[in-house]
């Protein structure tokens, strides 16, 4: 009852309600937070693995590829294929129509009336009747089948009937027998892991398992079949942690994001589509084009102009592939270019080297990683003055060489370490003072070795023809303010070094391209020849190698054409772009061409540069077809009938035609049609595997 006594509706209804005995129910709990997607169910997962990878002739993408003939049939003309099927019925309609009503005579009928008995024919039988229609039948078939050859009807059929409709409908894929199935792992099976078999199958029906896991995993099956690893190891990590077992250092399954499409079972990355053009074979017209590293196991050379797409068409998707199959355990990949060159998110790297930059969180080591004085100096000599080693494919750069190692010998004995920029500076200049303590410190140790070696380089100071100043000035390019923190050798920093390509590790190289680009091109220099000498003295060469360089301008040295050569037999390979071969000294562009497996020449190209790619891809026989037509006149009204009839048919006036055909040697690729005729977005890529198979040079369409 209320203040003003009026009794409470709400509260007596709730003493109508009964109320729920026991504890009150609570709600399900959702399988999920609210707002989530639904958890996948592995099904993409599968389709991608299962979907079938024929195999291709070089750069083909084989995923999901179905193959060409190698030679392009002959296709007829709609209109006069239609035009002579309509008249080829019309004919053998009109010639069945004249032996029915006879005019042409009862003589198409005697082998009827051989076969049939007289007591047959009266009374007319049920044998008789079947046995007349029989032939009825017979001979009409006959006639179609005749006129239909000469109209092309199986031809009208497969280009416009069923088997027309079927190719255009998707075709559904039916599941692969369990022995044929790569979700099964039957090679694990087959080796007694048959547990972590399951495991794995398990991962990859409930959608926890992506391409890059899959890659991985076989990966590591790779290492237990050559020994590297035990059974019960890997298996015992598949049981543990199912997809995510075996990761990579860092701990990443996958990169922040994907621009390109990708494959990690054949390893492949898709660039472009090869362009439905006469000049490419026609196996290739309208395929997929692919690299992976059976190919960039040769390198590659892109040469086009700025704004061609060379780094945003080439070099950023094959080097997110190569972190990819970083990821997997595949390769080791460094990228190097000028900072802000748009080659991924700092997320896609272990290791981003910022040079000239303060907030850099890894140094670069300028020796390399390695101890050996000689060493050091060699791979530092071609970094300084590489350049101006005479660039005849002969030349070497031993004189700079050995100035180099007549200093780090000595300074590495007294110090144990290596000398800073500023102190190599010093010692080359011959400066009295830095080379008065060394010489002080060797006599008291009595490395009288080392001391030979300083004074062979005190003997050649200030002589004619003396490298010392040519490498103190180059020297000096790196020792400026802007890299006062950086090529540190007392061990303060954290330098990266390449002999770090023994893992599987992704590294990325910021040069500081404006204002400073001769010191840039100078690290590019460095960065080549390190790689070079690394990569030759692993000792687990299974895992590919690939270094990436975004702008090759002044890196093209007599050493370095012979360090890429040496490349393919350390499965290892080196991607570079150029804007023009002009940046390649004259003597060196033969050798540089003809070291790199895989050319690529881009639009926007310059007939000079068109024609060096036009003789290093040669020349070709090819059929030449000279046709001459000439017009026929028809005097009659007859034949004037029959020309019509035939313009009706085939769209064309009645001519007659004269074919000559010779053989004739001519360029695949003319440096007119490679500096004119290559459209935007488009480029000529010619490709050699590491197996030796080859790819004509192909024009590719690198925005589809």
């Amino acid at each position: 009852m209320d203040s003003d006594g009026t009794q409470d509706a709400r509260g007596t209804h709730a003493d109508r309600v009964p109320r729920p005995a026991g504890p009150p129910q609570v709600p399900p709990r959702p399988a999920q937070a609210p707002g989530m997607p639904p958890a996948p169910d592995g099904s993409t997962f599968l389709t991608w693995l299962r979907t079938p990878r024929p195999e291709a002739a070089p750069g083909v993408w084989r995923f999901g590829h179905l193959p060409r003939p190698d030679e392009e049939p002959e296709r007829i003309p709609a209109r006069q294929l239609i035009g002579g099927a309509l008249i080829a019925f019309l004919v053998g309609w009109l010639i069945w129509s004249l032996l029915w009503n006879g005019y042409l005579g009862g003589w198409w009928l005697l082998p009827l009336y051989a076969m049939i008995p007289d007591s047959w024919a009266e009374p007319h039988s049920f044998g008789s009747v079947v046995v007349v229609y029989a032939y009825y039948v017979a001979i009409a078939m006959g006639i179609m089948i005749g006129v239909g050859r000469l109209g092309r009807w199986s031809e009208v059929w497969h280009r416009y009937g069923l088997p027309a409709w079927r190719r255009a409908a998707p075709v559904s894929e039916r599941p692969p027998a369990p022995e044929e199935d790569p979700a099964q792992w039957n090679q694990l099976r087959a080796a007694g892991a048959a547990d972590a078999a399951e495991r794995l199958g398990a991962e990859a029906r409930a959608g926890r398992m992506r391409d890059v896991d899959q890659a991985r995993i076989a990966r590591a099956w790779q290492g237990v079949r050559s020994g590297r690893h035990s059974l019960a190891t890997f298996s015992g990590a598949v049981l543990q942690d199912g997809a995510a077992a075996c990761l990579h250092p860092s701990g990443e399954r996958d990169l922040p994001g994907r621009l390109a499409k990708h494959d990690l079972v054949t390893g492949q990355v898709r660039l472009g589509t090869t362009a439905d053009d006469p000049r490419n074979p026609y196996s290739y017209r309208g395929t997929g084009l692919a690299l992976g590293p059976d190919l960039l196991g040769t390198s590659l050379l892109a040469v086009g102009p700025a704004g061609s797409g060379k780094t945003g068409g080439v070099v950023w998707p094959l080097a997110e592939s190569l972190c990819l199959h970083a990821l997997a355990g595949r390769a080791a990949v460094v990228v190097v270019g000028a900072a802000g060159a748009g080659l991924g998110p700092v997320d896609a790297y272990d290791v981003v080297v910022r040079v000239g930059n303060p907030d850099s969180v890894y140094d670069l080591d300028l020796y390399g990683g390695t101890t050996d004085p000689d060493e050091a100096a060699a791979v530092l000599a071609e970094a300084l003055v590489g350049d101006l080693a005479d660039p005849h494919p002969g030349a070497d750069s031993r004189r700079s060489t050995t100035v180099l190692a007549q200093l780090l010998g000595p300074f590495r004995g007294v110090h144990g370490r290596f000398p800073s920029v500023p102190e190599l500076r010093q010692l080359l200049d011959g400066a009295p003072g830095p080379l008065g303590a060394l010489r002080k410190a060797l006599t008291e140790g009595g490395k009288e070795s080392l001391l030979r070696e300083l004074d062979a380089r005190e003997r050649q100071l200030g002589h004619p023809g003396d490298v010392g100043s040519v490498l103190a000035d180059r020297v000096a390019l790196l020792d400026r303010p802007a890299f006062a923190g950086f090529f540190d050798t007392s061990g303060q920093s954290r330098p990266f070094s390449l002999r770090a390509l023994d893992h599987p590790v992704r590294v990325r190289i910021d040069l500081p391209e404006r204002g400073h680009a001769d010191a840039s091109r100078m690290l590019a220099r460095l960065v080549l020849a390190q790689f070079a000498a690394s990569v030759a003295v692993r000792e687990d060469r299974s895992l590919f190698a690939c270094l990436v360089l975004d702008d090759a301008t002044g890196v093209i040295t007599p050493e370095a054409v012979r360090g890429i050569q040496r490349l393919r037999s350390a499965n290892a390979g080196v991607v570079m772009t150029l804007r023009t071969l002009d940046d390649v000294p004259r003597p060196l562009r033969s050798p540089l061409l003809g070291a790199i497996g895989c050319r690529m020449a881009l639009s926007g190209l310059t007939p000079w540069d068109g024609q060096d790619f036009a003789e290093v891809w040669g020349k070709e026989w090819t059929e030449a077809r000279d046709v001459t037509d000439r017009q026929i006149i028809a005097e009659t009204p007859a034949g004037k009938a029959v020309h019509m009839l035939r313009r009706v048919i085939t769209g064309n006036a009645p001519t007659a035609r004269a074919v000559t055909v010779r053989q004739v040697e001519r360029e695949r690729w003319s440096a007119s049609e490679l500096a004119h005729g290559v459209p935007p977005g488009h480029a000529v890529l010619s490709l050699t595997s590491v197996r030796g198979e080859h790819a004509p040079p192909l024009l590719v369409d690198l925005r589809s």
